[in-house]
């Protein structure tokens, strides 16, 4: 029909017709100043609540998308030619009170709906572990993101980019926008404070802008970021266009107030609605900013300081009598065994704790090697001055201090210099920590299969003896390779007891912070934040593993370590965790391995009752039945039998794939750091 009519038409005529039924083909324009379910495609978690979109809510590991309701021209047929588009959306970020934000939000264009092959967390429900940057996604991104990935390269935790095919954004820039008055300085913006922000994408002759400001700000006339990109190799003729957001084990909610989207009217943003926009910033508590509180305060702190005046004479006195008592012991410092040593021999030991003397950096301060008149080699460990730093510096006092067994690293001494200025002496280890010689190193230093087995060893004897050895029961609480030092023989002696509690038997657990170190953690832990023998014994578990296998329990790209083990253990090929530098080499027993491995996998059971004694543990390793127990005449095959049991099997499998449980592969999506709050966790025998 139309040909008909173009063949007796003016060919002026003619060619408006045409054009007239290209835009038809390609034009496509929509304003939501507010939504409904008639308008997107909702998929995940994502809801409208009061016109709102909202993606995300309270709930971990989550993922919600939005997407226009039908497919829109981005590409002309049979052509490399893409469709220019200019688009504009107001969101925010919301924070929910007493919980730490993330992860973020992205605009997208896909060839599909639905979030079938997307992960949580860092992924952003883009993409997950195996398709990322995979050229077949079609996918085109631009990440809103407030969580730091080394491994996608981020820039920082709150930063703006562009996503093709993958989470390791072209470019990227800190979230903000450039002011055009003033001094046209750069002013940054804090994408998950609640604030609502609105963002233009403007795409036209292969070549991209993103800009961002306060809603209800003028648009910038300088864009956030400018970037020259062909999507001709990206774009399919058709794709859907939306939203997509995450969480993991951070949590934040994200909402699309408003949405504007057109392929020929770039001006179409003015129409979306600025004002008037429920705010979702946390309310602060604002009597700190009263001017009766700064009033009071201001005549509180004069009266202060006129006292302190007046005091200044009897504190300069005062002082000179406290010179002479510092050196004198204090009664929590009388009751534990090390001898004070004396600052200025410390000093002198470490060269005024010399920067080339450091061996080492932990979470409460730097540890530094020292030699000590007549050759005597220590390692001194200078806590800093925080709540943190004294509470660790008592725990290994109190600890190391009274407990004497040659497979713990032994505490020579201590000295509080001044209040809040303390330092630890102990026996230097000359072959330093275990996981240096496990991980990432060379055939020369690597550990055979007879130095890991004796080491293996060593820390129970260590474990066993703070559980059962002493007056009072020892929760470690941080057992792991690199904290298992070597001594100059390769002895495996077990360290740090910065986290470490001691108790009276039968007391229970009085507290429920979160303490250790993920990957290592029991999962009852992480429900109750109680630690007890059993959760150092699940470590004792992931020791065990991690030291034969030559592999840390959480590694980017692979599966968690207990859940591999497991995983070759079902199969059969148990033997085949070991380390495969060690398998090369060949000397080993096949025998040895699987069941040291099934112990390891017994101890690091999810159910803290099914998990053995060190006691039990200590039998197994030294080939020695229980005689104390009549029912179980031979302790290893006691626990392979349990292992194998088909309640077992069912349990284990059912913990791997249980939703509502941390994993691993969870933990490792949200944070990789360690949790070292340092309260006091304890539960008695």
């Amino acid at each position: 029909m139309i040909r008909h009519k173009l063949k007796h038409a003016h060919p002026l005529a003619q060619l408006l017709m045409i054009l007239l039924f290209f835009n038809s083909t390609c034009a496509i324009d929509f304003v939501f100043n507010g939504f409904n379910s008639s308008e997107v495609l909702l998929f995940g978690n994502a809801t409208i609540d009061s016109r709102i979109l909202t993606l995300t809510h309270h709930q971990t590991f989550s993922i919600g998308r939005a997407l226009y309701k039908e497919k829109i021209p981005t590409k002309k047929p049979n052509s490399s030619f893409v469709y220019p588009f200019s688009t504009s959306f107001i969101f925010a970020m919301a924070p929910y009170e007493d919980t730490l934000p993330g992860h973020g939000l992205v605009f997208i264009f896909t060839p599909v709906t639905g979030i079938q092959g997307t992960s949580s967390a860092q992924h952003l429900g883009l993409f997950n572990l195996t398709n990322n940057g995979n050229s077949n996604n079609h996918v085109l991104g631009v990440e809103f993101d407030v969580f730091m990935n080394q491994e996608f390269d981020d820039i920082n935790a709150n930063h703006v980019g562009i996503d093709i095919n993958s989470l390791k954004s072209s470019v990227s820039n800190d979230s903000g926008y450039w002011q055009d008055d003033g001094d046209r300085s750069f002013k940054e913006l804090t994408l998950n404070s609640g604030e609502n922000y609105q963002v233009w994408i403007d795409y036209e002759d292969s070549r991209m802008n993103v800009t961002m400001a306060p809603v209800g700000r003028k648009r910038p006339s300088r864009p956030l970021l400018n970037v020259s990109l062909n999507l001709s190799e990206v774009f399919e003729d058709e794709m859907f266009v939306g939203f997509t957001s995450a969480t993991g084990q951070l949590v934040e909610s994200h909402k699309i107030l408003g949405w504007s989207f057109s392929n020929e009217n770039i001006s179409l943003s003015d129409e979306l609605i600025t004002t008037g926009l429920p705010s979702f910033v946390l309310p602060k508590d604002s009597i700190f900013k009263s001017k009766g509180f700064v009033a009071g305060f201001t005549v509180g702190a004069f009266l202060v300081i006129c006292v302190l005046v007046l005091l200044a004479l009897v504190l300069i006195e005062r002082k000179r009598l406290r010179e002479r008592k510092r050196q004198e012991m204090e009664d929590w410092e009388l009751e534990f065994w090390p001898h004070r040593m004396v600052y200025e021999e410390i000093e002198a030991a470490t060269k005024g704790f010399s920067e080339e003397n450091v061996i080492g950096v932990g979470g409460n301060g730097k540890v530094y090697k020292g030699v000590l008149r007549g050759g005597v080699e220590i390692a001194v460990k200078r806590i800093s001055h925080e709540n943190d730093g004294l509470r660790e510096f008592l725990a290994e006092v109190s600890s190391l201090g009274r407990l004497k067994q040659r497979n713990l690293v032994g505490l020579r001494g201590w000295c509080k210099k001044d209040v809040g200025s303390f330092l630890l002496v102990y026996d230097y280890m000359e072959n330093g920590s275990l996981d240096k010689r496990v991980f990432d190193c060379d055939e020369r230093k690597m550990l055979s299969y007879e130095d890991r087995i004796r080491i293996i060893k060593d820390v129970a004897f260590a474990v066993l003896y703070l559980h059962e050895g002493w007056e009072a029961k020892v929760l470690h609480r941080d057992i792991k390779a690199s904290n298992v030092l070597l001594d100059k023989d390769m002895n495996g002696r077990l360290g740090d007891f910065g986290l470490a509690r001691m108790h009276s038997h039968g007391q229970v657990a009085s507290t429920t912070k979160l303490v250790g170190t993920v990957g290592y953690m029991a999962p009852e832990v992480f429900k109750t934040g109680r630690a007890s023998t059993q959760t150092d014994v699940y470590m004792f578990g992931i020791l065990i593993l991690e030291v034969l296998c030559g592999r840390r329990p959480l590694e980017e790209g692979k599966s968690p370590l207990v859940e591999w083990v497991w995983q070759l253990m079902v199969q059969g090929q148990l033997v085949f965790s070991l380390d495969e530098r060690l398998r090369t080499k060949g000397e080993f027993s096949e025998q040895e391995v699987e069941r040291l491995m099934h112990l390891g996998l017994l101890c690091a059971y999810p159910e803290p009752k099914v998990r053995p004694t060190m006691r039990q543990v200590m039998n197994v390793l030294e080939g020695k039945n229980d005689e104390d127990d009549s029912e179980i005449e031979n302790m290893d095959s006691y626990l392979l039998q349990q292992l194998k049991s088909r309640d077992i099997l069912s349990e284990y499998s059912q913990y791997f794939n249980y939703a509502s449980h941390p994993t691993f592969q969870d933990i490792g999506n949200s944070s990789s750091m360690s949790l070292t709050w340092s309260e006091s966790v304890v539960e008695g025998r």
